[in-house]
């Protein structure tokens, strides 16, 4: 995985754990693999997996059972809720990049409306 300098790695991390989560690559009860296995999948220090697994847990998204692992929560209206986060930052997001090159909101969704049905201009 490549890093981004602008924000700190444990949070991408722990970002790209979200993001398989909601996207069903780790399921509801899943096993994460060990803090080790994911420092060396992602290239990076076992500290900095352990905070962003941590501050996961603190969250509630994960959770530890002792001598097994740690797990993905299989509480679904936390899930829900992530979904719904996860929405209303890609939303502001787009809109935003969007003014910054001048275009108001509704010329922006009028142009992902016109995307969407296939114009894609």
């Amino acid at each position: 995985m490549e890093f981004s300098n602008e924000r700190p790695i444990y949070l991408q991390i722990m970002d790209l754990i979200i993001q398989q989560i909601l996207s069903k690559q780790l399921l509801p009860g899943a096993k994460i693999p060990a803090v080790r296995s994911l420092a060396l999948e992602l290239e990076t220090n076992p500290n900095t997996v352990q905070r962003a697994l941590q501050e996961l847990e603190r969250e509630t998204i994960l959770y530890t059972q002792r001598g097994k692992g740690r797990f993905v929560t299989e509480n679904q209206e936390l899930l829900a809720r992530l979904a719904a986060n996860q929405r209303q930052e890609l939303m502001e997001e787009y809109l935003k990049k969007m003014q910054e090159i001048g275009i108001e909101p509704k010329a922006a969704l009028r142009q992902l409306q016109t995307y969407i049905e296939g114009g894609n201009s």
